[in-house]
């Protein structure tokens, strides 16, 4: 469903155990290149890795920025503005949102960073807009010409009568430029309908935005009650659980992600990172390289 996403979280560190580190041999393996090519990038500056002596060393974040150098290198993006690019982009996110949970991609001549359904150029800090309501009226309108009618009728005006589904809709369609109503949109439509499992999903999603994270844990495991398998109420839990701190929690819903969907990339890189933090690093290698695999497809 279009209007759901997930955030990322960053790296860190737990019971004394370092976070792992990889050195360009074993770096050059994971990203599917020879160490030769791994060194040239670093020389050129396009990201700076960390340093064990006179030898490179990777984190998980460096491993992903890596990856993303070499795809845009590929698109035939200059050196110089993928280097620019990148540190704009390291202003742009705070700290405790890294690089390591974003998608950067090379858009024609243009370089894009997404984080779900936001996208923006990091050279010039414009806004691309990759989803709105206008693309969304016009994708239900090749699709069935009245039911674009009728999405539009229903953002401009609300009927006592209206359905659960259809104050669903109007959430949808308003998320982009007003959160705020989309909150109450989906709040009537699951007074309406206690057992529409995607309202409470996204109604989780925008609390948790709001920061009302423990909020968005409450509305997430309401629709869990419904949809005991659903992949992305568990993964918005797990996120939100690791916001609290909960690491435990957080562990037993990516795994459950994984349970139903072994192709979920950033439930992989996720549960990577928080097995790295308890020392468990077998498994999280494991992980991060299912991460790799999935996500250079």
């Amino acid at each position: 469903m279009e209007a759901r996403k997930g955030q990322e979280h960053s790296l860190g560190t737990s019971r004394g155990n370092p976070p792992r580190v990889f050195l360009t041999r074993e770096a050059a393996r994971l990203i599917g290149v020879t160490p030769a090519r791994v060194r040239a990038i670093a020389r050129a500056g396009l990201f700076a890795p960390g340093r064990r002596g006179r030898l490179y060393a990777f984190s998980f974040q460096d491993l992903v920025i890596l990856r993303t150098a070499i795809g845009l290198l590929r698109a035939k993006i200059p050196p110089r503005r993928i280097r620019a690019a990148v540190r704009q982009l390291e202003q742009q996110i705070p700290a405790d949102r890294p690089l390591s949970g974003t998608r950067i991609y090379a858009d024609g001549k243009r370089i894009v960073v997404r984080r779900g359904p936001v996208a923006w150029q990091p050279e010039s800090g414009q806004t691309v807009f990759v989803f709105d309501v206008g693309t969304l009226a016009r994708r239900a309108a090749t699709v069935h010409p009245r039911t674009a009618r009728r999405l539009r009728a229903a953002v401009r005006s609300p009927s006592s009568s209206d359905s659960a589904r259809t104050w669903f809709e109007r959430g949808l369609l308003l998320e982009a430029d007003d959160p705020v109503e989309a909150c109450k949109a989906y709040e009537r439509a699951v007074e309406l309908n206690p057992e529409l499992a995607d309202a409470y999903i996204n109604l989780g999603r925008l609390v948790h935005e709001q920061g009302d994270v423990q909020g968005s844990v409450g509305l997430y495991r309401e629709a869990l009650r419904r949809l005991p398998k659903d992949v992305v109420a568990h993964y918005n839990l797990a996120l939100a659980l690791e916001d609290l701190g909960d690491i435990n929690g957080a562990l037993t819903h990516y795994h459950e992600v994984l349970a139903e969907d072994p192709g979920f990339a950033d439930a992989h890189y996720n549960l990577g990172r928080l097995l790295e933090r308890l020392g468990r690093r077998t498994q999280a290698l494991r992980h991060l390289m299912a991460y790799k695999k999935l996500t250079d497809k």
